[in-house]
C-alpha cells in the first residue's frame, strides 16, 4: 500500500468511526454523559419562591423562615468541562489478536467520548503519550477537534515505543490550570506510575479505561511460540502446550488486573476494563450509571 492509499484508508476509517460515534453519542450516551459529569447544583445562582413541582430538597429553610414563605435555592449548570483524552500509543497498543488492535479500540472510545462531550457543550483536548508525551492538543470546541484527535490516535508515530504513564501524568499536572475531566485510555502495561497518577487524581477527575486483548487473559495451546515484547524487542520461547505454563501466565495476568483495580479504587479513580474484541458499550454504560448514582 503506497502513502496515498494509506492516507485514504485512514480517512475512510476516521469517517466510519465518526458516523458510529456521532450516532451513539446522540442516541445512547448523551444522557449518560450529562448525568455522570454535568451534575446539577454545583454553581449557586439565586433564591426564588417555591413553585409546585420543585424538589423539596432545594428549599432553603433560613430564607423561608425570614420571608415566611417557601424559597428554594436556584442553581445554574456548572461551567463547561475541559475534557482530556489521554491516549497511550506505545508499542504494546499495536497488538491485537483478532479484529482490532488496542490502539484502534482506543480511537473508537475516544471518538465516542469526544462527541458525547461536544454534544454537552464541553471542550475536548488530546494527549498522546508513549515513553514521553508525543502530542498535546489543548481543549477546544467543535467536531473538528474530535476528528483531529481520532486521526492523530490512528496515525501518530512515537519516537520511542516504551510506555510512561508517570510522564503523561506529570505533564498534565503541569499543563492543566483548572480542574479537568481526564480519560486515561491505555493497556496500563507499565510500572512506577502509581504516585504521579494518584497525584493527578487528587487534582482532577480521572477515569481509567484499561484496554486488554482476550489472549492476554488466556493463552491457547498452540505449541512452542516466541513471545516478543513490542517495546523492548525482547523475545522468549514459551511452550503453550504445557498446561502449567498457560495457567501461570493466566494467573499473572489476573493478578495484574486485580492490582490495577485495587489501585484505582484506593485513589478514587473510576474505571472500566475494555476488550478489543467484545462490545464496550455496556461497560461504559455501567461506568456512567455508577457515577450518576453517586451524584444524586
Amino acid at each position: 500500500m503506497d502513502e496515498e492509499e494509506s492516507i485514504e484508508e485512514i480517512m475512510r476509517r476516521v469517517r466510519r468511526l465518526e458516523i458510529r460515534a456521532r450516532r451513539l453519542a446522540q442516541e445512547v450516551f448523551s444522557g449518560d454523559y450529562h448525568s455522570s459529569f454535568r451534575g446539577q447544583g454545583l454553581d449557586f445562582d439565586e433564591f426564588r419562591e417555591y413553585q409546585p413541582g420543585d424538589e423539596i430538597r432545594f428549599i432553603d429553610w433560613n430564607v423561608t423562615a425570614r420571608m415566611e414563605t417557601p424559597f428554594i435555592r436556584k442553581f445554574r449548570e456548572e461551567r463547561e468541562l475541559s475534557v482530556i483524552l489521554a491516549v497511550d500509543i506505545s508499542g504494546s497498543t499495536e497488538y491485537g489478536s483478532d479484529y482490532l488492535s488496542k490502539r484502534e479500540r482506543a480511537a473508537e472510545i475516544a471518538a465516542l467520548l469526544g462527541f458525547s462531550a461536544r454534544y454537552n457543550g464541553d471542550k475536548v483536548g488530546l494527549l498522546l503519550f508513549a515513553e514521553e508525551p508525543v502530542l498535546y492538543l489543548p481543549p477546544g470546541k467543535g467536531g473538528r477537534s474530535v476528528l483531529r484527535a481520532v486521526r492523530e490516535i490512528l496515525t501518530a508515530k512515537p519516537p520511542k515505543p516504551g510506555t510512561s504513564i508517570a510522564e503523561a501524568s506529570k505533564f498534565l499536572l503541569r499543563t492543566l490550570k483548572r480542574k479537568g475531566l481526564i480519560f486515561f485510555i491505555s493497556d496500563f502495561v507499565d510500572w512506577g506510575f502509581e504516585r504521579p497518577l494518584g497525584c493527578l487524581a487528587r487534582q482532577h477527575d480521572v477515569i481509567a479505561l484499561p484496554i486488554f486483548d482476550p489472549l492476554e487473559k488466556r493463552i491457547p495451546d498452540v505449541g512452542k511460540v516466541y513471545l516478543r515484547d513490542p517495546e523492548s524487542g525482547h523475545e522468549i520461547l514459551v511452550n503453550t502446550s504445557n498446561s502449567n505454563t498457560r495457567m501461570g501466565l493466566s494467573k499473572l495476568s489476573k493478578r495484574y488486573r486485580e492490582g490495577l483495580a485495587s489501585f484505582f479504587k484506593k485513589h478514587g479513580i473510576d474505571s472500566a476494563q475494555i476488550s478489543t474484541k467484545d462490545d464496550y458499550i455496556a461497560d461504559l454504560h455501567k461506568l456512567f450509571q455508577r457515577r450518576a448514582l453517586r451524584r444524586r
